[in-house]
């Protein structure tokens, strides 16, 4: 089967979809150990949750990156994320979905998330030919995002490592076994809509 050009591929439940971050220590181990962000997270800056594991191991060098060693998988409610994809706007101009560039660039400044669609990763974090989401938060997003929307936050980051040891060994597929089970997200068709740029 085809996969659809642009999709929203996670792990969810019926109540929540779990989303990925990776972060310094100092922000990434209080976190996970008491289930919220501690307060030296910023709520006024940007911060960006991947659905995707496999893209987030690419952006962070499986948990290797300085400044992204700690990688989380941060369970939210369904409701909230479909607030912010309701809410977002593409993080680029489309020729023939906005009616033009300064009404793009008003939008997007009023909007409280942000999508950008970036290849989706194999296991050598090789591009795949279909892209998954990435969810920009801000403002009223980020602070919902910290304060509400979150009900768990567990560090993934041992799982990250061995994952990509068994990639480097060569062992594809016990690493695809212990893969988070992703799966199209259900109802994503009219959330997603106008983000199909």
């Amino acid at each position: 089967m085809q996969e659809a050009a642009r999709a929203i591929r996670a792990h969810h439940t019926a109540s929540t979809v779990t989303v990925y971050q990776a972060y310094r220590p100092e922000i990434g181990l209080p976190a996970a150990r008491d289930g919220r962000f501690p307060s030296v997270w910023k709520r006024d800056r940007m911060t960006w949750i991947k659905p995707s594991f496999l893209w987030m191991m690419y952006r962070c060098g499986w948990g290797l990156k300085e400044g992204q060693e700690t990688v989380l998988a941060v369970e939210i409610t369904r409701p909230g994320f479909e607030w912010a994809l309701r809410n977002a706007r593409l993080s680029h101009y489309v020729r023939g979905l906005h009616e033009n560039q300064a009404a793009w660039k008003r939008e997007l400044r009023r909007a409280p998330a942000r999508v950008q669609w970036d290849p989706e990763r194999d296991l050598r974090l090789q591009p795949l030919p279909y892209r998954s989401l990435q969810l920009g938060l801000s403002g009223e997003a980020a602070r919902r995002y910290a304060d509400e929307w979150t009900v768990a936050i567990r560090d993934v980051t041992p799982l990250a490592h061995e994952i990509h040891a068994l990639v480097r060994g060569g062992d594809l597929d016990a690493a695809t076994r212990l893969l988070p089970q992703e799966a199209l997200y259900t109802g994503q068709d009219e959330l997603i809509a106008h983000l199909l740029g």
